[in-house]
């Protein structure tokens, strides 16, 4: 079904619509905003979990006590 989805004349139409849909001031706004997308996804891609969850595990233990520290008793 998407065989041939990439191919240059396919590529080529794309852009051509791109650039008359968004005008040629803004697309390169647009491609500098999408590789900093793409940028930042393969960067959080890459990172190890480890990493993620020890940076949230102190906020949440001290989320944890402010709560108990609230409710009746």
């Amino acid at each position: 079904m998407f065989d041939g989805l990439l191919q240059p004349m396919h590529l080529l139409l794309i852009f051509v619509i791109a650039l008359v849909v968004f005008g040629p001031k803004k697309l390169p706004e647009l491609g500098k905003g999408l590789g900093e997308a793409i940028r930042g996804f393969k960067k959080a891609l890459d990172e190890e979990p480890s990493d993620l969850t020890k940076a949230a595990t102190p906020a949440k233990k001290e989320d944890e006590q402010k709560l108990q520290s609230k409710l009746p008793q």
